[in-house]
């Protein structure tokens, strides 16, 4: 149990007495230490003191985000002498000196993080000198290295057995770059590369030629990639592809995939508008798919998603995302419901052609445990019908204009296991629709009633006597709330981390103040609530 906790409280925990003070010093428990989950709070005489002690035992070191470390724990990371796993991601304290004499230390070092640092070539060429058996590097939004440095990646002993890269937003890599990481990282078989506007076809293909090994692939917000790209992959027996936000992605990827990855199990094309019904029979043979994402593929529809699902992967399928494919409607989602026995999570939102009968045939999956119909037209007798199966942990049905609390109290009725659940933006709600959660769905964990106006402190009462092991709640927009609901949020919700108070005007900064101080996020102004909300600062539709 004490693994779990963070180093804050396992101080405390060394606190209660003697028998639980020596269990804390299990030498078990300091193998994997995680400054991150105090990271605000973490100074380098905390660090030093904690790894000097525990040097011998540390194998994973995680100190993200820690923002006032510098040399004096940098060198007692060095005195680790069988670390494997350090992540140094987003320490502004880092430079090459540090790495420096971090790399003298640490041979046996697989798995290193550095993204978000100001590293150079200088951190780059030790890396190839003194952690030949390096398997995981993240040199994610690096600005201060260059293609030159990819090159020393790959000489003399170099990182010749990488397998997962991350070059997420290191916009200065060019063609060469590519080719230098090829030439010296031949092994590759995990490539991350988002938020790169500067990738071309030409970077993958001068990867591709000599990679021949590599499985995944991750492309976000890459928006001149191809369908080039999947060419120059195709000898390469892919079993990830996830690429977003892209214009030229067309259904010939699709059938590049079909002929040339028949193990492919992931498919993440969100918001490829050029992908079409027409490209997704063509991957329908595939057998292995588990992971489907088609998010704003508008032109994407009944046409499509129903061979589809009827296809090789329908009975395996795990994961499906829909979300603004606008053309699809209650046809596609009953072909889902009756052939996707695997299905455990599946995304709607915005199918504005969705309604009852749709959702209604989904209550008969006891398979499904995460629903997302928000924006879409049903009512409360789909909502009942949806709530049959009685596993669904996890329910979103934000803008749905056609529910009431009488559709929500039957839905929770019948589902015992509710841990998030996301109302916003309904403003027929009232406080009956919070006193069903809590009383039906103690399990609750994240609960959104943001735009919500006819809400009251009755509804907060509601949550804080019954949901104990609340941890995310936004509020925002509920105009009525004052002082009363964060004094019963308090009381109650000791489990609370993040609390959203946006445009409620009636709660004061005195008591944010006085009821949140120990959150570790919060969120509040007293503005009235904005002209897109629907509803004035009275809640007038």
């Amino acid at each position: 149990i004490f693994r779990y906790v963070n180093l804050v409280d396992l101080a405390r925990c060394a606190q209660v007495s003697q028998a639980w003070k020596v269990l804390t010093q299990n030498s078990s428990i300091w193998s994997d230490i995680n400054f991150s989950s105090v990271k605000h709070k973490v100074q380098d005489k905390i660090v030093v003191n904690i790894l000097q002690r525990w040097r011998p035992y540390v194998l994973r070191l995680n100190l993200r985000g820690c923002l006032s470390l510098h040399w004096p724990s940098f060198k007692s990371i060095s005195e680790c002498k069988n670390l494997q796993d350090l992540n140094l991601s987003e320490c502004q304290g880092l430079n090459d000196d540090s790495m420096r004499l971090i790399s003298e230390g640490c041979p046996s070092l697989l798995y290193l993080n550095l993204s978000y640092t100001d590293i150079t070539n200088g951190t780059l060429r030790l890396l190839s000198r003194s952690f030949p058996n390096l398997q995981y590097l993240s040199l994610a939004h690096c600005r201060k290295f260059t293609d030159k440095g990819l090159q020393y990646l790959g000489s003399g002993r170099g990182c010749h057995k990488l397998i997962y890269l991350d070059l997420s937003g290191c916009i200065q890599v060019s063609v060469d770059g590519f080719r230098n990481i090829a030439n010296g990282c031949s092994r590759i078989q995990n490539l991350l590369i988002n938020d790169m506007p500067t990738l071309t076809d030409r970077c993958i293909q001068a990867l591709a030629e000599k990679c021949e090994q590599i499985m995944s692939v991750v492309f976000l917000d890459s928006p001149h990639l191809s369908d080039t790209t999947f060419r120059a992959l195709a000898e390469c027996k892919l079993i990830k592809v996830s690429i977003g936000g892209n214009n030229r992605i067309t259904d010939l990827s699709f059938k590049l995939m079909s002929k040339c990855c028949p193990y492919i199990r992931h498919i993440h094309v969100a918001d490829c508008q050029k992908i079409t019904d027409a490209g997704l029979k063509m991957i329908a043979p595939l057998k292995y798919i588990l992971v489907l994402n088609l998010a704003d593929c508008i032109r994407i529809g009944d046409g499509g998603v129903k061979p589809f699902v009827e296809g090789s992967s329908g009975a395996t399928l795990r994961e499906l995302n829909l979300t603004n494919c606008i053309r699809v409607t209650d046809a596609s989602v009953t072909e889902i419901a009756q052939r996707c026995h695997n299905l455990t999570y599946l995304n709607l939102r915005y199918c504005e052609n969705v309604t009852d009968a749709g959702v209604g045939a989904l209550g008969n999956m006891s398979s499904l445990i995460s629903v997302d119909i928000s924006g879409t037209s049903i009512s409360d007798m789909g909502l009942g019908a949806l709530g049959c199966s009685g596993k669904i942990k996890e329910l979103s049905i934000s803008e749905c204009q056609n529910i009431s609390d009488t559709g929500i109290q039957k839905f929770c009725q019948d589902t015992k296991h509710l841990e998030y659940c996301h109302v916003s933006y309904c403003p027929q709600l009232t406080d009956e629709t919070v006193r069903a959660l809590a009383f039906h769905c103690p399990r609750l964990t994240s609960v959104s009633i943001a735009g919500c106006p006819q809400m009251t402190d009755l509804c907060m009462g509601y949550l804080a006597a019954a949901c104990r092991y609340l941890h995310f709640l936004d509020i925002s927009g509920c105009i009525h709330l004052t002082d009363k609901a964060l004094k019963y949020l308090w009381k109650g919700c000791k489990q609370l981390h993040v609390l959203k108070m946006l445009y409620c005007r009636n709660i004061t900064k005195q008591a944010v103040l006085k009821y949140t101080a120990k959150l570790e996020k919060r969120e509040h102004n007293n503005g009235d609530p904005p002209p897109w909300l629907g509803y004035d600062r009275n809640g007038n539709i």
